[in-house]
């Protein structure tokens, strides 16, 4: 069977995700499911910035097991973008598209 390679190779997780999903390797794809699987299943999505859960839209709620994960996020993208979430606090959301910066943030 070939090696993964790309989102599929398994990473290293650190700490507070590595608890949160119960394992300490996994591949990103699967990291990124679980953690959506996470939020759909408990309606923390809102369709307004730092709006109550209303279950859709595309800004996600931080909960309490959320919130150990998010705000380990101080990553700036090859684009320059700075994407911190270490002030962040219950209640208040992110948006989807910085899931892939709070993955990035969370392996080693």
């Amino acid at each position: 069977m070939a090696e993964a390679k790309g989102l599929n190779k398994p990473v290293k997780l650190k700490g507070e995700l590595a608890a949160f999903l119960g394992a300490a390797e996994l591949p990103r794809t699967e990291i990124t499911k679980k953690l959506w699987d996470y939020i759909k299943a408990n309606r923390l999505q809102t369709k307004t910035e730092n709006g109550k859960a209303e279950g859709a839209g595309k800004f996600i709620v931080a909960d309490a097991k959320l919130l150990t994960i998010f705000k380990n996020t101080k990553s700036t993208s090859k684009s320059g973008k700075v994407t911190d979430l270490t002030d962040l606090s219950e209640g208040k959301t992110i948006d989807m598209m910085q899931m892939a910066a709070v993955v990035g943030a969370n392996i080693e």
